[in-house]
């Protein structure tokens, strides 16, 4: 048997969790900045693309607004989703990861894994609306958003997972009491 603190696959994830972590935090914390930045100069933005031939519509300042903080939220969800799955990492190369924790952790990703994407719905139709805008004319602005299969099929995964990690405690549990 692998011994789990030596597991080289453990170590490789921990690895690239803690890269994924620090790289949404930091877009995360870049669009945080932008926003106020973006909100202080809009009337230089608006200029400049007045001045590149671009419609200004009312609403454009808010709805980039929008966008930049929901790209925010979606980021911060990540790294949440991804502190979660380190925390059960961690527990497999602790050697017991059939702990209530993993099955409450599997759901609260599950969670996450939703309301991202339901975020990602009226974000999505904000980029496309904008994106419109800043095209050039003529120009067909393509994007897609909104429930992906990938996405659907990891929310039943993780519930699923959920549920065979409390049955996997409470087995285990059962076990140890006749035991």
């Amino acid at each position: 048997m692998i011994n789990a603190a030596k597991d080289p696959l453990l170590t490789i994830a921990r690895i690239v969790l803690m890269f994924f972590i620090v790289v949404l935090g930091i877009a995360g914390a870049a669009l945080v900045i932008a926003l106020p930045v973006m909100l202080f100069n809009q009337s230089a933005l608006l200029a400049e693309l007045a001045a590149d031939g671009k419609d200004v519509v009312p609403g454009l300042v808010p709805a980039a607004a929008f966008v930049l903080a929901g790209a925010a939220g979606l980021m911060a969800l990540g790294v949440y989703f991804l502190l979660l799955l380190r925390r059960i990492v961690n527990s497999v190369g602790e050697g017991d990861p059939f702990i209530p924790d993993n099955a409450t952790r599997l759901s609260r990703m599950g969670w996450v894994a939703i309301i991202g994407q339901a975020a990602a719905i009226p974000i999505g139709i904000a980029v496309i609306w904008i994106a419109g805008i800043a095209a050039d004319s003529g120009e067909h602005v393509h994007a897609d958003f909104g429930f992906s299969g990938g996405g659907v099929l990891l929310v039943l995964i993780l519930f699923i997972l959920a549920r065979v990690f409390r049955k996997g405690t409470e087995m285990r549990e059962e076990l140890e009491g006749t035991v």
